[in-house]
């Protein structure tokens, strides 16, 4: 699903116009970034939880080169699936 397929579907789902819906659907992208930007956790219940992960530092091998190299830490958004949507998915 695309960026423009899931505000088709909002926009249909909430019966907001495809204008409305891009606003949302932006509002919620945003929010979201802003969020994990300052470190804090969004949890939607029943959803799943957006959260920011620390990544160590390693190192790595250039196939090609055989050159070793050091990938310095960093900071990595993560999703973790409620229950909800881990059931929803698993119909079986």
């Amino acid at each position: 699903m695309t960026k423009a397929d899931l505000i088709n579907a909002v926009a249909e789902k909430s019966e907001l116009t495809k204008k409305d819906a891009e606003k949302a659907v932006a509002a919620f992208t945003s929010a979201v970034t802003d969020a994990l930007v300052k470190g804090e956790k969004v949890q939607i219940v029943g959803f799943g939880t957006f959260e920011v992960r620390d990544k160590k530092a390693k190192m790595t091998i250039n196939p090609r080169t055989k050159e070793k190299k050091e990938v310095p830490a960093k900071k990595a958004p993560a999703f973790k699936p409620g229950k909800a949507l881990k059931e929803a998915v698993d119909v079986k």
